[in-house]
């Protein structure tokens, strides 16, 4: 199973930065990182979790009022320069944030990683923004993030032409693997940090575990793995 760092090792720097990103490649054991996608005001793919930069940044606008010069200004780095600096080794999920999502960042993406990488997947939570995908990038691998694996979700993914879902992991049991396999379909986890859900995960046969930075060196049971985000978080 994959070991996903989401949004980066931000123990060494802010999540989705440049430096989280880099940090946790260094860490052992850690295949590759996922991290979230908007667009700026001038239309450019930048690397920002929320619609606004109050949580990490500290400031109330909002992404799509900014340049991606003015994000840049806040340590909000653009997803040209983070597939620059990545290397080719690094399994990425490519979170698409909103429904906006077009030429600009396919073409950014398919520079990078070229039109059907293996290591690679674009994921989102909107069933229209992977359907511009499939046409833009046909050859890319989709996941369409969720918070069940039921009937109906299962249905959408199909229908979208994914190659699989990405979950919460509580979702995630024997029945719902089964359903989802029984539908062509591979199941990936988010988000983990205690090693008794990684395992677990594990054996029920996830391809893919989102992991907080705590879980990065294999400490999944270590400081903060208690209470509300123990087992885990947002997407």
């Amino acid at each position: 199973m994959l070991r996903l760092a989401h949004r980066g090792d931000w123990r060494q720097a802010p999540e989705n930065t440049l430096e989280a990103l880099v940090a946790a490649m260094a860490v052992p054991g850690c295949d590759g990182v996922e991290f979230d996608v908007r667009l700026s005001r001038d239309g450019v793919p930048v690397l920002l979790h929320d619609e606004t930069l109050a949580r990490v940044q500290g400031r109330t606008a909002r992404v799509e009022a900014l340049t991606a010069a003015e994000l840049a200004g806040h340590g909000i780095p653009a997803l040209e320069a983070v597939l620059r600096v990545l290397p080719g080794t690094a399994f990425l999920d490519v979170e698409l944030k909103g429904d906006d999502h077009g030429e600009v960042t396919a073409a950014v993406l398919r520079a990078a990683r070229g039109e059907a990488p293996r290591r690679a997947v674009l994921s989102s939570f909107e069933g229209p923004t992977l359907a511009v995908m499939a046409d833009r990038l046909p050859g890319w691998t989709r996941w369409l993030n969720a918070e069940d694996l039921s009937p109906a979700t299962i249905s959408l993914a199909v229908g979208l032409g994914c190659r699989g879902i990405s979950v919460i992991w509580g979702a995630i049991t024997p029945a719902s693997m089964g359903a989802a396999g029984a539908a062509g379909l591979d199941v990936a986890a988010w988000t983990v940090r205690r090693r008794a859900t990684y395992d677990r995960l594990a054996r029920l046969g996830v391809v893919a575990a989102c992991v907080e930075a705590a879980a990065l060196d294999g400490d999944i049971d270590g400081p903060g793995a208690t209470g509300a985000m123990a087992g885990g978080g947002t997407r």
